[in-house]
């Protein structure tokens, strides 16, 4: 019988459809969270295919709301006794730039990345408490490299994984285990939800003196996304986290990601990093 429950934030397409059912497969029960769940058709389709329709529940949550993750979270404890792990997977991409864009547009990005994973994350400690349990967020390479037109995203990603590093052995103290998984490119409908309209001419006009750029960076990404890793793929690493005795603060979803982010760790004084983003715009 299933005692253990995990709550999965934006299952409704990519990793985190792939975790839900790879999750309720490893035996968890799963609430799978969404802030649309007209789009859950998917994941139950995946689930009943995977045979396990049964342990997979959908739930309503907006990250970016506070009390409605609060709510979520205390219904989940109601409804099934305890909650042992939580995955913050929920993101929003943006590619542009702070001199076209303005702040309003990063701050729209920090609500989703950074601080819908400081709502949910504030409403579960309590119970992770309780059970010795588990905080797991999917952040990106992007959190550890910034990389051109990501600047709001890899800000957010950044903010998440200096949060989290921090939170981490404070959390230790009261028994919570606290990871980071980080994949490179990933072939999700993640993609298409960055804001590059598969008719990139208004695009690449709003960008003016950085529309060169942009055509570089945009024609370079395409290669890297031809050969992205499976969402599928990406979610069995998080699934490892999840099931793992004892997971590691850090985790690359694959060979990429880990050579990705090994470049800027041994890099001090940033000339590595930035002399290879910087052939991304040329």
């Amino acid at each position: 019988m299933t005692t253990s429950t995990v709550l999965i934030t934006g299952t409704s397409s990519g990793i985190g459809l792939e975790t839900a059912v790879a999750a309720a497969r490893a035996g968890w029960r799963t609430v799978a969270t969404m802030r649309d769940t007209t789009k859950a058709g998917a994941l139950r389709a995946a689930a009943e295919a995977a045979g396990v329709a049964g342990l997979v529940e959908v739930r309503r949550l907006d990250v970016t709301d506070p009390d409605a993750a609060a709510a979520c979270v205390a219904a989940v404890v109601a409804e099934h006794g305890a909650l042992h792990a939580v995955i913050n997977n929920a993101g929003a991409g943006h590619v542009g730039t702070l001199e076209v864009d303005g702040v309003e547009a990063a701050r729209r990005v920090m609500e989703v990345n950074f601080f819908g994973v400081l709502n949910v994350t504030a409403a579960a400690l309590p119970h992770l408490r309780a059970t010795g349990g588990r905080l797991i967020a999917v952040t990106s390479v992007g959190g550890v490299v910034g990389q051109p037109f990501n600047e709001a995203y890899c800000a957010a990603k950044f903010a998440v994984e200096g949060y989290l590093e921090s939170l981490t052995p404070v959390a230790a103290t009261v028994g919570v285990s606290v990871t980071v998984v980080e994949p490179a490119a990933v072939a999700s409908e993640f993609v298409a939800n960055v804001g590059v309209p598969d008719d990139r001419s208004g695009l690449l006009e709003r960008m003016g003196p950085y529309t060169p750029a942009l055509e570089a960076y945009l024609a370079r990404t395409a290669g890297a996304f031809a050969n992205a890793q499976s969402a599928a793929d990406a979610a069995a690493s998080v699934v490892g986290v999840l099931t793992a005795e004892r997971p590691a603060p850090r985790v690359q979803t694959s060979d990429a990601a880990r050579a990705f982010i090994a470049g800027k760790l041994a890099d001090p004084d940033g000339t590595r990093v930035i002399g290879v983003t910087s052939t991304w715009v040329a």
